[in-house]
């Protein structure tokens, strides 16, 4: 090789020594301009979501429900735990339905109720002149279409074309209900319900059935009743068939639905809840149903729900609030038990309760006629006539302390009743006042009447001088029936020592009530063989006021079936309460003006006497907020425990 050659090849080793040293060096910019020394930094840390824990309720009961199958089984604590799982159909708010699950209230303004004119043949069935369901046959008394009461009624020739009024309802559903499985609820869901009410398997009360032409879905939101021609129901409540979940439970039986799982624990429902647990004997475990159609408005308030099983005393219950393992107790738990620490407690801001009069209100009947009159009244052979005369009534309740002995028990939170009416029904006449206790004025009036205080003793009972239908001489000493419980007992003996005070003497009587309550002629109140027996009605948005006219009356000749244990009788009265019965609060001024004129007729008479409402009462944390009032109307207290909360903003 000679130089030339050796110096070429130097210069191309010298070249790809320096390609090969910088190829992995920084490229300088051609504007020679100076890039930084990037550093290295720490970057910060991504952010984690705080959880927010999940809030829960817990409310206890008084008992735990054998079942929450509402077609096999019925108590307080049921419907409490069942107001969880469903919303509605309807709210009773003040003994007036209100709609949950609807577009609008059927109503005759809207047309979702009307009355259709229908022929009647022979055989149809129709509703007669005493409200029955018959075949229509020659003889059968109806109200023709357009006819409300007794004056236009026709008696069937076997001939003559028969037209009369026939109801229909129509109920529009809400487009958006959705059961807790994610299914949609449809107007053929409240049809099955109805056909699993209509088999004769299942156990309830047939009366809106048996007055049911048809039940049908027109379509996937409407559900259509029509009545049996004749009949109108006093609330389109009465015949809206609560909805069951059809695609669950459509291969059950109507017997087997009575011990199914699916029916009886662990039901489905459209309401703020669905259940996840039961553990017999402790609690039921629910949490946010998903598809609550109200969930755009944030309800429910909480995540979780449990009911507490700790057994219908007060003490455990208020023991459980005051600790925080309760935060609200049910009104079916006995809180009248310990009712003076409740009204304590909350006066002094250790808790918050609240108070409900009614719908049962308690009473003091007089054997008025006694079934030893029905063949005659004779006074030498037959019970003394005590109370044929209404003074002698309004003596007895003159005399009696009822204000004291209720405000005694019921800690003032139950006053004394005027009549069958609650205070928060809208029938209830507001300008009658209870008789006061005026032990003067009733001892003038059984002067008056002739009942002498002949050895001028107040504490020795009266002795009849010229007493109507009594024997001279017969001493004022009454027979006064009620049962053993607690209550009863206690306020019967008050009563009791308040009448000594006017003289009349009262021997008390507790019983058995399947004594006090036997039917006729040989039980005490159905056979009318007693002169004072004290029990309760229950009032419902419908006037009770059948249970003091003359058809009701038990009796040898309607086999003792009847509920009109005084034998009290009043035309006046029989008409008034047809009139009301035929009316409702559309009706406006016409129904109002018809309640008072009842009212003021059985205020006057006296039938009986009313004594106190039965109290509800319920209580929770101080913190609680949505419990807007106790409303004894409604099926449960829970109403409205979607809207419940506690805690901070929470204003009770």
């Amino acid at each position: 090789m000679n130089l030339r050659h050796w110096f070429v090849l130097f210069l191309l080793t010298l070249l790809m020594l320096t390609v090969s040293c910088t190829a992995n060096q920084p490229v300088q910019p051609i504007n020679n301009t100076v890039v930084p020394e990037v550093t290295e930094t720490s970057l910060p840390p991504t952010p984690v979501p705080t959880e927010v824990p999940e809030k829960s309720l817990v409310i206890c009961l008084g008992e735990e429900p054998i079942s929450l199958y509402p077609y096999g089984f019925n108590s307080r604590t049921m419907w409490s735990i069942l107001e969880a799982i469903y919303d509605g159909p309807f709210d009773t708010i003040n003994f007036e339905p209100q709609p949950v699950i609807f577009e609008e209230q059927p109503t005759k303004e809207n047309g979702g109720l009307r009355l259709e004119t229908v022929s009647r043949v022979r055989g149809d069935l129709v509703i007669n002149s005493d409200g029955e369901v018959v075949p229509l046959i020659e003889g059968t008394t109806v109200f023709p279409a357009g006819c409300e009461d007794q004056n236009c009624l026709i008696t069937w020739d076997g001939s003559a074309e028969v037209l009369m009024d026939q109801a229909v309802i129509t109920y529009p559903l809400l487009p958006n209900l959705t059961w807790s499985d994610g299914e949609v609820l449809t107007a053929h869901d409240s049809v099955f319900s109805y056909q699993i009410a209509n088999d004769p398997a299942t156990p309830v009360n047939r009366y809106f059935l048996d007055r049911t032409a048809s039940y049908l879905a027109a379509d996937e939101t409407t559900v259509v009743w029509q009545g049996i021609p004749g009949f109108l129901p006093n609330s389109v409540a009465d015949t809206f068939w609560l909805p069951l979940p059809n695609h669950q439970l459509a291969s059950i039986s109507a017997a087997d639905l009575l011990e199914s799982p699916e029916a009886t624990r662990y039901p489905l429902g459209w309401g703020p809840y669905q259940i996840d647990d039961w553990v017999f004997g402790d609690h039921l475990a629910l949490s946010k149903n998903p598809f609550y159609f109200k969930a755009d408005q944030n309800l429910p308030k909480f995540d979780k729900l449990v009911f507490r099983f700790l057994g219908p005393h007060a003490d455990s219950n208020l023991k459980a609030l005051e600790i925080g393992e309760c935060d609200f107790i049910d009104a079916s738990v006995q809180l009248d038990e310990q009712l003076v620490d409740v009204v304590e407690g909350h006066n002094l801001g250790k808790l918050q309760a609240w108070f409900g009069q009614g719908p049962e209100w308690e009473h003091l009947d007089f054997g008025i006629v006694s079934s030893d009159y029905d063949d005659g009244n004779q006074p030498s052979v037959d019970r003394p006539d005590w109370f044929g005369d209404v003074r002698m009534r309004q003596a007895v309740a003159y005399c009696t302390d009822r204000e004291t002995i209720a405000n005694r028990y019921f800690v003032n939170r139950s006053r004394v009743p005027v009549s069958f009416y609650p205070p928060s029904h809208p029938a209830y006449d507001q300008s009658l006042t209870a008789l006061p206790y005026d032990p003067a004025k009733g001892q003038a009036l059984l002067e008056e009447i002739g009942w002498r205080d002949d050895d001028q003793d107040p504490t020795t009972p009266r002795v009849s001088f010229g007493v109507t239908n009594v024997l001279d001489g017969t001493v004022l000493s009454l027979n006064y029936a009620t049962t053993q419980s607690a209550l009863r007992v206690a306020a019967s003996y008050d009563y009791a020592v308040s009448l000594a005070g006017c003289g009349i003497q009262v021997n008390l009587q507790q019983m058995l009530p399947t004594d006090l309550y036997a039917q006729g002629p040989e039980g005490v109140m159905f056979g009318r063989n007693f002169d004072l027996a004290q029990f309760a009605w229950t009032t419902s948005r419908n006037s009770p006021c059948t249970l003091y006219t003359t058809a009701q009356i038990p009796t040898q000749d309607n086999l003792w079936i009847g509920a009109n244990i005084s034998g009290y009788q009043n035309p006046a009265f029989d008409a008034a309460c047809e009139s009301v019965l035929n009316l409702s609060p559309s009706d406006g001024e016409e129904y109002f003006s018809a309640q008072q004129n009842l009212q003021k007729i059985f205020y006057d008479d006296l039938p009986v006497l009313p004594l106190y409402y039965h109290l509800k009462t319920t209580a929770g944390r101080v913190d609680f907020c949505g419990f807007e009032s106790l409303d004894v109307s409604a099926r449960s207290v829970l109403w409205n425990l979607e809207n419940y909360d506690y805690g901070t903003g929470c204003t009770p």
